[in-house]
């Protein structure tokens, strides 16, 4: 392991043979860019002189560089005439996701007809390989079923639904039809999947008898039921798919049916509906501080677009690769991954369970036994495999890797180290991106081809006009000063609302700097002298101490470079002196005693790294911290259980016991 001192430094630099290899060098190759610098420019600026430049002649070369296939040609890459907020992209043109993903590589003359779309395998060891065909069969099946029900573009339907190959089916199928789905995280309880039923009005829910985690039978069906118990509209149609050998849920006369009696007793052919690429694909929701969940509306046109361009360019994807994100369908991970991969008639992996099951080189055996070459995860989850010890990632070949993956919060420098090397061999890139549901992609993410410093983004995607700005929306000159992160333009899979409206979507997302508008993404950004981007979380949970700004991530990974600590979370509290203050929960490495010494010891770290006015006021220990399934620390509901304040929406939460944890801190 390198020192403290050197993480601030290059350890990643790419060799000549490999980077000659990647498809971004084709891409540049391809248009004459000689660099990533210029790479950027010439796909996010207009440069005085260069016709091709820019965001627009990028999304314009795109679709047919990456061989997405169009019923009809659009007529312009573009219509921004009400401005970057109502966007309306690819006017004219007509396309489905599904003929894209499923269709083509089906086909009889294809190629990969029987290449397997999805490696799957179940927490109890059962392994299914879904090829293409079989992957069109069922999707096609979903569609007949749908028709069948009355299911019309434009309807919605949910999909509460485990990590079984069938979920791609339908959400293919939906896409076939032209309804927009409605994927629910499996893990939510009822009130969440009530909400996620009832705002859209779904009329067919898509559920299971349950699945495996930890080695025990975890049950879906009776949470779907009191979900649509609750939920003020009336749900007409429900599949219920077995996952257990020999279950027998309660079905309900009139309104559920097994799988088995229903999708899988239709026809297997069925013509794929064309589709405007504005219209709706998907809806996927993203959990609010407070109040009611956002719908994020996603089109055609857009959720293909992006998700492809992403797996191809950032992820290198090649014919062989056998591609591993660790995500649920109900996460926006889950459908780019598909999507992305599918693109291409490539090969995914899918999970069914827990990652230290049944013990914690679950995922390390994965990747040696089925040779997957990208592995995406959370750093929170690469923190909890850590803390098991350098031991369970030894007695496996992880040689296969090609690229690692990882979102969904800023790393610690250790933790990324860690991952690095000995899950990566210390020379595998970790494409560490940052975006949101609300683009179902990134605003940032490294290239292949570029060196890399620990946890950096590189910079921004291709395509993606992104800036850090001031409290004015002036652009911050100044290196390794924080800012807001920030959208100066458009992307084609930006939501073009909300569910809710316009009203709401307009408040969120480009109410913060309205000349000129730009998409406030509510990230706590820095470019370092370097020109290496970093996110410091969230903007709003930014601690501000006595006029002063620092990220939590910040405070918590001073504490983390600590031999003793595994995890740590820093929440801002009132404070009557300084106005906040901090307070900070600590996860220890096994072997390490939770002592006053220890606690002083780690407030005075933060102290001498960050100023005294860092210095935690409280340091807590904890055993588990609430999460949600990809691994993200809940932090609003750590500070709001220590405030006493109302914990708002926690449906996204896959452990709430640890608000117990929480409140009875140590």
């Amino acid at each position: 392991m390198e020192s403290l001192e050197e993480f601030d430094e290059v350890v990643y630099e790419p060799d000549e043979e490999f980077v000659e290899s990647t498809n971004v060098k084709a891409f540049m190759e391809a248009y004459g860019i000689d660099d990533y610098e210029e790479l950027i420019e010439r796909t996010t600026t207009d440069i005085d002189g260069v016709e091709a430049s820019g965001v627009d002649w990028f999304w314009d070369e795109l679709p047919d560089y990456l061989g997405i296939e169009w019923y009809d040609d659009y007529d312009e890459v573009r219509d921004d005439s009400d401005g970057p907020q109502f966007t309306d992209w690819y006017p004219g043109g007509e396309l489905n996701i599904a003929h894209n993903t499923v269709d083509r590589h089906a086909a009889r003359d294809s190629g990969t007809r029987n290449k397997v779309a999805c490696l799957w395998e179940g927490e109890d060891g059962e392994v299914r390989n879904f090829t293409y065909h079989e992957l069109a069969r069922t999707s096609n099946q979903v569609a007949n079923y749908l028709e069948s029900v009355g299911v019309e573009q434009g309807d919605t339907v949910a999909l509460y639904m485990p990590m079984v190959p069938e979920v791609i089916s339908i959400l293919y199928g939906c896409f076939k039809v032209g309804a927009i789905a409605v994927p629910i995280f499996s893990g939510f309880g009822v009130e969440a999947t009530a909400t996620r039923i009832e705002d859209p009005e779904a009329d067919v829910l898509f559920t299971a008898d349950g699945f495996y985690r930890r080695g025990s039978e975890v049950t879906l069906k009776d949470t779907a039921d009191d979900a649509i118990q609750e939920a003020d509209h009336d749900v007409t149609d429900v599949v219920v798919y077995r996952r257990f050998e020999d279950s027998d849920p309660p079905l309900t006369e009139g309104r559920d049916a097994y799988w088995a009696d229903t999708v899988a007793e239709q026809a297997d052919d069925y013509e794929t509906t064309e589709l405007d690429s504005s219209d709706e694909s998907m809806l996927l929701y993203s959990s609010g501080t407070t109040g009611k969940p956002k719908g994020i509306v996603h089109t055609h046109a857009g959720g293909q677009l992006q998700a492809a361009k992403e797996v191809y360019f950032g992820f290198d994807l090649k014919p062989s690769d056998r591609f591993f994100w660790v995500s649920d369908i109900g996460w926006m991970m889950g459908p780019w991954t598909l999507i992305g991969t599918h693109t291409f008639g490539g090969t995914m992996v899918m999970y069914e369970g827990a990652p230290d099951h049944p013990n914690p080189d679950r995922f390390w055996e994965m990747i040696d036994r089925h040779d997957i070459t990208q592995f995406g995860i959370s750093p929170t989850a690469i923190r909890a495999l850590r803390k098991q010890g350098d031991e369970w990632v030894e007695g496996h070949d992880l040689s296969s890797l090609r690229l690692l993956g990882s979102t969904g919060e800023p790393w610690d420098p250790e933790s990324w180290m860690w991952f690095y090397e000995e899950v990566g061999g210390g020379d595998t890139p970790i494409i560490n991106i940052s975006g949101g549901t609300e683009i179902m992609g990134c605003f940032l993410m490294p290239m292949p081809i570029q060196s890399l410093k620990p946890c950096t983004l590189g910079g921004p995607g291709l395509g993606m006009d992104i800036d850090i700005v001031d409290e004015t929306g002036e652009s911050i000159k100044e290196d390794n000063e924080r800012g807001y992160l920030v959208a100066r333009d458009s992307c084609p899979s930006m939501t073009k609302s909300l569910w809710q409206g316009d009203d709401r979507y307009l408040h969120e997302y480009w109410s913060s700097f309205e000349d000129p508008p730009m998409w406030d993404h509510g990230d706590w950004a820095q470019k370092d002298e370097d020109g290496f981007w970093y996110l410091h979380g969230r903007a709003d949970d930014a601690l501000n101490v006595a006029g002063r700004k620092v990220g939590p991530a910040e405070i918590e990974g001073a504490l983390i470079e600590h031999e003793a600590v595994n995890q740590a979370a820093a929440v801002g509290v009132p404070d009557d002196t300084t106005g906040t203050a901090v307070v900070t929960y600590v996860v220890l490495e096994s072997g390490y005693e939770e002592t006053d010494e220890l606690r002083e010891e780690l407030r005075e770290k933060v102290g001498e790294e960050h100023g005294k006015p860092f210095k935690p006021r409280e340091l807590l220990f904890v055993d588990e911290f609430p999460k949600t399934q990809s691994g993200k620390i809940i932090r609003r509901a750590i500070e709001a259980t220590y405030t006493g304040e109302e914990l708002g929406d926690m449906s996204s939460i896959e452990n709430p016991g640890a608000l117990d944890e929480i409140e009875n801190a140590r």
